[in-house]
Order: structure tokens, then C-alpha cells, then sequence
């Protein structure tokens, strides 16, 4: 069993964190992702993340010392014809298989249902990411948001 993180906190996206992105736009942070990014996607994302709005929110996940562990976060996105929060996570490599994912999704499903903006949250992890699948199916029951695992279909 992963060794659990004892607190962590999310807060909302800032400018500072930029560099956050950096860490996570590595070969090894982005091969389930089709790779790193060019500096000016970079630049869009952080702004993407800054301006989300009312459309959902970016948050820095942030350990008990301090230190930026990654990125989770939910946003408005079309589904089978209805708008539901889809929601992402990233967690640096010298932090994965702490518990870190759990606890950082978790506290954003809560703030998401806290919104009681949309009845459904999907996660579309990719086939290929099998940690993030078996976290992303752990989410299903506990919560009373209806959360959803999505494996999207092969093309």
C-alpha cells in the first residue's frame, strides 16, 4: 500500500506557479499525455488556468512543508450532450505513490459538489496510465457527486 501523505492543502491556481508547470512538463510527467509541452503552450496553459472563471478551477497542491507536490483541478466540458466537470491531477515524480492524487482529488470534488454547478465529474486518464486509472476508479463510491471513470474508446 502507498505511504500516505499526512495534510496537504489545494489552493487556487497563481501566477507564481508557473513554474510548477515546468516540473510537470517533463518526458517521464507527460508520456500518457503525448509529451512535453513548447514553451508557448506552457504560456497558454498557466494563462488557461488562471482565467478559468466561473468554469471551474486550478488548484496547486500543496504539502504540509510547503513544497508544490502538483496540480489538480476541473473544468466545464461537453459529455454525450451535457456540460459535466471534467477533472485532471498531476503530481511530481519525486511525490507519486504517496497518496497524494487521492487526498488532492478528493479535496477538489469536494469543492467542485460545493458548487452544485454540474451533476456529473469525469476523469479521462489514459488507457496506457494505469495508476491513475486505479486511483480514478477509487473515486467512483465515495462520493455522492456522481464521478465517473471514462476510458476513452480506441480510434
Amino acid at each position: 500500500m502507498a505511504e500516505q501523505t499526512t495534510s496537504l492543502q489545494i489552493r487556487p491556481w497563481a501566477d507564481g506557479d508557473l513554474n510548477l508547470l515546468y516540473k510537470l512538463n517533463t518526458r517521464e510527467m507527460t508520456k500518457h499525455l503525448g509529451g512535453p509541452e513548447s514553451e508557448e503552450l506552457i504560456l497558454g496553459r498557466h494563462k488557461r488556468y488562471l482565467d478559468l472563471g466561473d468554469r471551474g478551477c486550478m488548484y496547486t497542491v500543496i504539502l504540509d512543508n510547503g513544497e508544490a507536490a502538483g496540480s489538480v483541478g476541473y473544468w466545464e466540458s461537453v459529455w454525450e450532450d451535457e456540460t459535466v466537470y471534467e477533472i485532471g491531477w498531476s503530481v511530481v515524480l519525486s511525490h507519486q505513490g504517496k497518496g497524494i492524487a487521492s487526498q488532492a482529488v478528493a479535496a477538489a470534488i469536494t469543492q467542485a459538489k460545493a458548487e452544485k454547478k454540474h451533476k456529473f465529474l469525469h476523469a479521462f486518464p489514459s488507457i496506457g496510465n494505469g495508476a491513475s486509472n486505479a486511483s480514478a476508479a477509487s473515486w467512483v463510491l465515495p462520493f455522492s457527486m456522481s464521478v465517473s471513470l471514462s476510458i476513452p474508446r480506441a480510434i
